[in-house]
């Protein structure tokens, strides 16, 4: 009988998303007039915008031609697609990114885990708290961690706590780790990072040898022009970041899968011998080795993102979402809730009301108002009292949703 990998039975009972599907799934079974809204998992829901998809019939029209057919591609993504991201990304905002050091793939979600692949097991990895629940999970699954404690929290991670006592700003980590994941615009609080508390993580990660996993999902949301959109924004992230991004929550990609990874070539690991090994090379075998690359099709209609049509358009789509939060924020504070996020970010990170616990709110909201939305406490134990709503949803179900939440805590 095959040996299976040990470490997955570390991993909690169920992935937090899942958990959610399943006790909303058996409160539908049970309410089957209930008309549930749901503001949990940050999944897009407006149409593919125009210019995109214009792009994308085009691309499908050349598949159906001889001449212009193309099979497979190259795993690291089209030359036209790199260059583009390139350009309006990264060159434009005075970063020193070429389209080398661009790795087109299906989802910053699987990227932020796979990327795992070329690190040593022994490496030290400290993370946020709360924090995406794929970061933490992946590292178990690798074998970085040892058990769970009864507050989650696995022994060998360094957590590093992000509460409103600190505004949500996490402190340097007391001793020395090897990878850090930060991520900003934050999910799931909501909060970003400035230009000064970026550079101070890049000063920590070059003085110690450490490398950052720099989670960008939500860059579109900035509207504050002071905070930068990349870590490549700052000197020095070149020698110790990687940066993830996506098409997912701007483009509205969720359904059809297109994201990117940075990794610089001036970006340096260390070998068993202690030898100095280039990590672009790394991830370029990887990928290779492990990664078919993304259809054309989906790329063509990535390049479209940054035409002018598509940046009007997406632009538009990021104004709407972030109307959502506004009209979110706004309908919970009129009813005494404490409320964060939501200015730079889809999510609102709510304090839960009357000292509930994060489970405890979502069975409230559910049972009382028929809401859904993710509790605090699944993306760690700083989470715990606090509470997520997405802004990922239509304008009437929003506007329902605040009358809901007024009439249950007014």
């Amino acid at each position: 009988m095959a040996n299976i990998n040990d470490n997955f039975l570390k991993l909690k009972a169920g992935y937090l998303f899942p958990e959610i599907g399943r006790r909303v799934n058996a409160f539908c079974d049970a309410n089957a007039d209930a008309n549930v809204i749901k503001l949990g998992i940050g999944d897009v829901t407006e149409p593919l915008p125009e210019a995109i998809r214009t792009a994308m019939h085009s691309a499908i029209d050349e598949m159906g031609q001889s001449q212009t057919f193309r099979g497979y591609g190259p795993e690291q993504g089209y030359a036209f697609l790199r260059e583009a991201i390139a350009t309006n990304d990264f060159q434009s905002r005075g970063c020193d990114i070429s389209p080398e050091e661009i790795f087109i793939s299906d989802g910053s979600k699987c990227d932020t885990g796979n990327i795992l692949d070329i690190f040593g097991p022994g490496n030290t990895v400290a993370v946020q708290d709360p924090v995406y629940p794929v970061y933490v999970d992946t590292n178990v699954m690798a074998g970085r961690t040892g058990e769970a404690d009864e507050n989650g929290r696995y022994e060998g991670l360094t957590y590093l706590p992000c509460t409103a006592d600190n505004d949500f700003t996490p402190s340097l980590p007391e001793q020395p780790v090897d990878m850090i994941y930060l991520c900003y615009p934050n999910n799931p609080t909501g909060s970003v990072a400035s230009k000064e508390t970026l550079k101070k993580w890049v000063d920590y990660a070059n003085e110690n040898g450490s490398i950052i996993l720099f989670d960008a999902a939500y860059e579109a949301f900035i509207t504050d022009d002071s905070i930068p959109h990349s870590i490549y924004e700052i000197d020095g992230a070149r020698n110790c970041a990687i940066e993830f991004r996506s098409f997912s929550k701007n483009a509205g990609f969720t359904g059809t899968r297109c994201a990117l990874t940075v990794v610089p070539k001036s970006l340096k690991g260390k070998t068993a011998n202690g030898d100095e090994q280039e990590i672009h090379a790394l991830w370029n075998r990887r990928q290779s080795t492990k990664f078919n690359g993304v259809s054309y099709i989906i790329q063509r209609g990535a390049e479209a993102a940054y035409s002018d049509a598509g940046k009007e358009q997406i632009k538009t789509l990021i104004n709407f979402y972030l109307e959502n939060a506004s009209i979110l924020s706004e309908g919970l504070q009129s009813v005494g809730i404490n409320v964060f996020g939501g200015v730079n970010a889809p999510y609102i990170w709510l304090k839960t009301p009357e000292g509930m616990k994060s489970w405890e709110f979502f069975d409230h909201l559910l049972d009382k108002a028929h809401l859904v939305g993710t509790p605090g406490s699944g993306f760690g134990a700083s989470g715990e009292g606090y509470f997520r709503l997405s802004a990922f949803n239509s304008r009437a179900n929003v506007e329902e949703a605040v009358q809901r939440l007024k009439s249950l805590m007014g």
